[in-house]
């Protein structure tokens, strides 16, 4: 299981450790309509799933901004950002901050995606902060689960993992 700190204090993660190469675990989250979603939902695209614990803090915005600014760019991508924040707040943050390329779905019901991904903070039930990248056949070409869960994730690979899943 990857092993990750928390305002630098070790915590537990739940679930199942995905790697590269592994057929993407199905999971179902809700959107900001309440309507729940799974990954087959999104299949024959290209998925880059952004993993937060909260986005209305500093670095969750900025990831969420970030991954935003580069799907612009990138055709037959999906992004995912995923957190368990309440899909009414994840809706309002998305509204206030203009934001059109990213899409926001809450694991707060029954945290069946941080299970799935191994990314579920026992300690805090919050999720860590992750980057996955699938291909249009659900593998996982990319993965990584940040030491530290108030750092920023490596954002140059993950968006030349999404171009060479393409």
């Amino acid at each position: 299981m990857a092993s990750i700190t928390f305002l630098n204090k070790p915590v537990t993660l739940l679930g199942n450790e995905v790697k590269v190469g592994d057929t993407a675990p199905d999971f179902t989250v809700l959107n900001n309509e309440l309507t729940p979603v799974t990954l087959e939902d999104s299949k024959g695209k290209v998925r880059l799933i952004s993993v937060v614990p909260s986005i209305d803090t500093g670095v969750c915005d900025a990831q969420t901004r970030r991954f935003n600014e580069e799907a612009s760019t990138i055709s037959n991508v999906d992004v995912l950002t995923i957190s368990v924040d309440l899909p009414f707040a994840q809706g309002r943050w998305c509204a206030s901050n203009g934001l059109e390329n990213v899409h926001t779905f809450s694991d707060h019901r029954t945290l069946s995606f941080g299970e799935a991904y191994g990314v579920h903070i026992k300690e805090l039930r919050l999720l860590a902060r992750a980057v996955f990248v699938i291909d249009s056949n659900n593998k996982v070409t990319y993965v990584e689960y940040v030491n530290e869960a108030t750092n920023h994730p490596n954002y140059e690979a993950a968006i030349e993992a999404v171009k060479a899943a393409q």
